[in-house]
């Protein structure tokens, strides 16, 4: 089964930069749809960001267009969420998931088959 792992997350000042890296042991992450949701205390879960398996397809939530960047190594099988002149409100644990079936506006609805288990951003000075 595909386990999908996180890093880079961290606290960071507002206007800072975080690169988060999804990735996996094992398995190629080249066939799947790849996103990265976040939720925060209190809040929904939030489609943050998606990429198709060719890394030709992208999606922002209009919340960090302009702001993150997602991408996609194949080389090295990982998926990476640029987060660039970070906001308070972009606090939240960052989680990716993957699958190999959706588009990825539905990939961004949450409409995926794994999940990892999240890495933190706060952003506070």
């Amino acid at each position: 089964q595909l386990q999908l792992v996180e890093s880079g997350g961290g606290l960071v000042q507002p206007g800072g930069s975080l690169r988060l890296s999804c990735g996996t042991s094992g398995w190629s992450l080249n066939d799947y749809s790849i996103g990265w949701f976040r939720q925060a205390p209190g809040k929904e879960r939030e489609g943050v960001s998606c990429i198709n398996f060719n890394g030709e397809g992208t999606h922002y939530a209009d919340s960090v267009k302009g702001r993150f960047t997602i991408s996609r190594d194949a080389a090295k099988n990982v998926v990476y969420l640029q987060m660039n002149s970070l906001k308070p409100e972009d606090t939240a644990v960052y989680v990716c998931a993957a699958d190999i079936y959706s588009p990825v506006q539905a990939l961004c609805l949450g409409m995926a088959d794994y999940w990892g288990q999240g890495t933190q951003v706060t952003v506070s000075s």
